[in-house]
């Protein structure tokens, strides 16, 4: 498979690292320093691109790579706004988007379990619930796309809550998410329910960044070929 990878940062080039380990081709390697080559011509021979960049730059950087026609998969996060109008875009033009908070298998999985813990717990309103998350100190948002992920599921089902808040002191009704940026942390996140009685605590750790990485690539060999709009969940759905 041919990729183009939209962000040569440290992710990018650990994409890299593990896409050629797959045996997979890199036609072009977009960066601050050379963006005059996001073209179209220079993706003309690429079978997907993945974009790892920053919340500023993530909406232009998918939008160009639907009207060049090139399947995309995007782990940034931080723009979960725009996000609903590029899923519109993308099936307007017929194009292939694929976009997740968290490419790692283990933190999918977490996900799984958030949600049916957090559905259990709406039963248990003796239990106050928070989110915590920690990153290394050049993570550019915060709180972390994966603890929005993770609020936003706690949300669906916990309905005493009406929205998140990225600070330690919340309203009853309102859903605290704490982050921290403590290097060289590659990501925690953790949900505990707390009781007089007990607590319940959900954990993920990531160890580093190839978890992350290597679901990219997963996630790219998924969409070459496919049309519309694609989550992780999607992915691991064909494991």
């Amino acid at each position: 498979m041919r990729i183009a990878l939209i962000g040569y940062g440290k992710m990018g080039q650990l994409i890299e690292e593990i896409a050629l380990e797959k045996g997979h081709t890199i036609t072009l390697r977009i960066s601050e320093d050379n963006l005059n080559d996001f073209t179209a011509a220079n993706l003309a021979d690429t079978d997907v691109a993945i974009e790892f960049t920053a919340p500023h730059a993530a909406y232009d950087n998918v939008k160009k790579c639907i009207d060049f026609g090139v399947p995309v998969v995007c782990g940034s996060t931080g723009w979960n706004a725009q996000l609903p109008e590029m899923k519109e875009y993308c099936q307007s033009k017929g194009g292939a988007f694929l976009h997740s908070s968290n490419f790692s298998i283990g933190v999918n999985i977490f996900f799984e379990v958030n949600s049916l813990l957090a559905k259990l717990m709406a039963k248990q309103p003796s239990y106050e619930v928070a989110v915590k998350e920690i990153h290394h100190t050049h993570k550019k948002d915060a709180p972390s796309g994966t603890a929005v992920t993770i609020a936003e599921q706690i949300l669906q089902h916990i309905t005493r809550k009406q929205n998140w808040v990225n600070t330690a002191e919340a309203a009853s009704n309102e859903l605290s998410i704490v982050s921290e940026r403590i290097d060289p942390a590659p990501g925690t996140h953790e949900v505990k329910y707390t009781s007089e009685i007990d607590d319940i605590e959900i954990i993920h750790t990531a160890h580093n960044r190839k978890g992350f990485a290597s679901g990219a690539v997963l996630a790219a060999e998924f969409l070459k070929g496919k049309k519309g709009v694609f989550n992780m969940k999607d992915v691991l759905s064909e494991l």
